[in-house]
């Protein structure tokens, strides 16, 4: 089909571009945004923690609505206009003159970047294979480290400026909040909804492309909610557990977010060699997902196993912070933990992809979607309450409920891949070996993975 069609899994770089760019240009903001709440407008730290979950309350919020109005409407048109409205309440930031505005502006920013991570993993499913989603995903979800690390960069570079003509912390929302509108435009008239809509594709290609992906299974998008696959997604222990571990793996995040500056400074480095030494840790960030998203798409079945992998790192580097005496002598091993950290990213994307490719039927992914982003927002939440202000800058307390979290994660993820392989066993018992076209009709038929005895986990 892939010849008749003179086109391959790669050759869909139209779509993956705009989603690299988009999120890294969303997260970039993000990141920054944390950092100058407190320089801009003089915030305490426990005010600084409320500005904060305000953001993330308000991506909780709003991330089901965002879900629902994506498989509802064209896509390119919801995450566009989310994308420009994001971008315009950035530079209303700038105008902020108490902190009533300040919070009231955060909310509205976490509810307009809530359609961005969810967003995207749906839309990936929707253009690739089961084989080809790690790889893809692990890519534009890659954009987290390069955002990090040019928003670091930049704080660093506008850190060294005056404030004239402009405060440098103006300076910095105006940038990124333009940016971020010029994107939204872009991605408004430009980003297709799915192969079916793909105006680069020829129209006698595009029921071929849907069928393509259709071979995987879960079935395509649909613009109506079966509320009886919604309540089967309530009740799935698969669902349960990657949202267990999605909050397992947000408690750190939410420390790592709002403080990874202030723990490295706390090793005895500036402000501006301490963005630096963070973008090291963004940078093992963006190879260990690339490496882990080819190993998962070259060899079957080795998805959980990367994700097991990615958190034990993570439990190893958060030992390492948690136990090792605060001294001097030691400063580059505790650091050496810290950046190990960021391979927390492998467990959190390929759990995405766990989403888009193990669960069948669209409404029974866009509640199972839902209910990992409430954890992730919960987690991020919880995660600041453990950096205790009395233990700075070492957090002893956060250090050990991060590590806390990371077990907690490798648990579930090792449970999940014992339920599914169990499952497989069972189905090819009482139904024999697959067949991969029935199970492909079945998908696209709206059936779930539950209700389609011809679909078989990948692990």
């Amino acid at each position: 089909m892939e010849k008749a069609m003179g086109m391959s899994g790669n050759q869909y770089v139209s779509t993956m571009s705009p989603l690299c760019l988009y999120f890294a240009d969303s997260f970039s903001p993000s990141e920054l945004l944390s950092s100058t709440c407190t320089f801009s407008h003089g915030l305490a730290p426990l005010r600084e923690h409320k500005c904060d979950n305000t953001d993330i309350s308000g991506y909780m919020v709003a991330q089901p609505g965002w879900s629902y109005l994506l498989g509802r409407y064209h896509a390119g048109r919801i995450l566009g206009g989310s994308a420009f409205v994001w971008g315009v309440m950035v530079l209303v930031m700038v105008w902020s003159k108490n902190f009533t505005h300040v919070m009231v502006t955060r909310f509205f920013l976490g509810v307009f970047e809530a359609a961005v991570t969810p967003g995207l993993s749906l839309m990936t499913g929707w253009w690739y294979r089961r084989e080809e989603i790690p790889l893809r995903q692990t890519i534009w979800y890659s954009a987290v480290g390069w955002g990090g690390m040019i928003g670091s960069l930049m704080a660093a570079g506008i850190s060294t400026m005056d404030d004239k003509p402009v405060p440098r912390w103006k300076l910095i929302f105006y940038i990124l909040g333009a940016l971020t509108i010029c994107l939204g435009i872009f991605l408004y008239f430009f980003l297709a909804d799915g192969p079916s809509s793909a105006k680069w594709l020829r129209k006698d290609d595009r029921p071929m492309a849907v069928q393509r992906v259709a071979a995987s299974g879960v079935g395509v998008k649909t613009t109506t909610f079966n509320w009886k696959h919604g309540v089967e997604a309530l009740k799935d222990p698969k669902n349960w557990l990657l949202s267990v571990a999605m909050f397992g793996s947000s408690v750190p995040n939410g420390v790592l977010t709002n403080f990874s500056g202030t723990i490295i400074k706390g090793l005895g480095y500036s402000t501006f060699n301490a963005a630096l030494l963070d973008c090291a840790g963004r940078s093992l960030q963006v190879i260990s997902l690339l490496i882990a998203g080819l190993v998962a798409t070259r060899w079957a079945n080795t998805r959980l196993l990367m994700m097991t992998v990615g958190n034990l790192v993570c439990v190893f580097g958060t030992a390492l912070m948690s136990f090792l005496p605060f001294t001097h002598a030691y400063t580059w091993p505790r650091l050496i933990g810290f950046w190990l950290v960021n391979c927390q990213s492998i467990g959190f994307t390929i759990g995405l992809v766990m989403v888009s490719s193990n669960i069948g039927s669209y409404s029974k992914r866009i509640v199972t979607s839902s209910c990992i982003f409430i954890a992730y927002c919960v987690g991020n939440i919880v995660g600041p309450l453990t950096a205790i202000d009395s233990e700075k800058p070492r957090y002893q307390t956060a250090a050990y409920c991060m590590m806390a979290g990371y077990i907690l994660k490798t648990i579930c993820h090792c449970t999940l891949w014992w339920y599914m392989w169990r499952e497989n066993k069972i189905r090819d018992s009482k139904h024999g070996a697959a067949d991969p076209v029935k199970s492909a009709d079945n998908g696209m038929r709206g059936m779930t993975e539950n209700e389609n005895i011809h679909f078989r986990y990948v692990l």
